[in-house]
């Protein structure tokens, strides 16, 4: 790789401020929504938020950031949620070791599709991540060979159309009894920062600067020394591993894991969130999240129209606002500077 691309990105200091403004804002937020919100609903509400906007914020981090348009996230996430019950189910692991597991075996999985997908390039990878994403749940639904006999139950080694349930939790049933969910929400959101810090280490590092270069113009990122196969199976790799760890918080969480995580709307409302925040954006993701949770609840009564709404809403912000909310809002912040940096140069 060139020198040019091993130097660390500089960034002003305004951003990282900005960076850091925002980050004490929504930690102490985040912090303090379980002491104010009363309801167990809402407070389960904002742990599925947190495991949508950690999807989000690998797949901007993927797509955004490194310019690699897959569509196997839920995929990843998916066997980072099996591995974690498979482990505990029929290893014996803890949960945590488990999670652990699920997390590595997604890396794994998803450095395997990277092998063959990244020879291709733009909507190929798309459509062959697609297509791997189709296969895996087939075989998982259409697995119906008993594995194992649990009393008089048969059980199918994937979990078959059913999944795993009842695999082990975090323990807070135990230990804060009626409380419990805000003790899942506390891990919920340990394990979202992670993921969050380790996405802003990554896009503000050398490797990041190399996503980027990728990204915005590969031929030259190419000629100045740039391995574009090993660069991106990288991002897939890392991308992997935190969307798996997501993956394995949901499933112990939940105690369950089943087929419907290959939702193709689960996936498509998490594209969503990442381009309705703004793609290639740090906090796209997460404002999208916002943005969006609280669009779905708002509906909850709506019935059949709630889904119409919903596809309207993202609609309007495509059309509207097709940098996002922080692409748009970080133009306008550009322009403002520009205009007050006019004078001076006059001057």
């Amino acid at each position: 790789m060139s020198e040019t691309f091993l130097k660390t990105p500089s960034s002003t200091r305004g951003g990282l401020r900005a960076d850091l403004a925002i980050g004490i804002v929504f930690l102490v937020c985040a912090i303090a929504a379980p002491f104010v919100i009363d309801s167990k609903y809402l407070i389960g509400q904002l742990i599925v938020g947190l495991f949508w906007a950690a999807i989000a914020v690998q797949w901007n981090l993927l797509f955004g950031y490194a310019g690699v348009f897959s569509l196997a996230q839920m995929a990843v996430f998916a066997v980072g949620g099996y591995g974690t019950a498979m482990t505990a189910t029929y290893l014996g692991f803890n949960i945590w070791l488990a999670i652990l597991s699920g997390a590595v075996g997604a890396t794994l999985f998803s450095m395997v599709v990277g092998l063959a997908c990244l020879r291709l390039q733009g909507v190929y990878v798309a459509l062959l991540t697609f297509a791997i994403s189709n296969v895996l749940y087939l075989l998982i639904v259409t697995d119906t060979a008993c594995f194992q006999m649990i009393g008089t139950t048969c059980r199918q080694f994937t979990g078959g159309a059913g999944g795993f349930a009842r695999f082990g939790d975090f323990g807070m049933r135990q230990l804060l009894r009626a409380d419990w969910v805000k003790g899942n929400y506390a891990i919920v959101l340990a394990g979202f920062l992670l993921t969050l810090i380790a996405s802003w280490v990554i896009i503000r590092s050398p490797m990041g600067l190399a996503f980027k270069a990728l990204r915005d113009n590969q031929s030259y990122a190419v000629a100045r020394g740039i391995n574009r196969f090993h660069t991106q199976l990288l991002v897939f790799g890392i991308s992997a591993f935190f969307t798996g760890l997501t993956g394995g918080l949901y499933a112990a969480h939940f105690q369950a894991i089943s087929p419907s995580v290959f939702s193709m709307s689960t996936l498509l409302f998490i594209m969503a969130i990442a381009v309705v925040g703004g793609t290639g954006t740090f906090w796209g993701p997460v404002l999208g999240t916002i943005v969006l949770m609280v669009a779905d609840e708002l509906m909850r009564d709506a019935g059949q129209f709630r889904t119409l709404g919903l596809g309207l809403l993202i609609a309007v912000f495509v059309v509207l606002l097709p940098r996002g909310i922080v692409g748009r809002l970080s133009d306008f912040l550009t322009t403002i500077r520009a205009r007050k940096a006019a004078p001076q140069q006059g001057d």
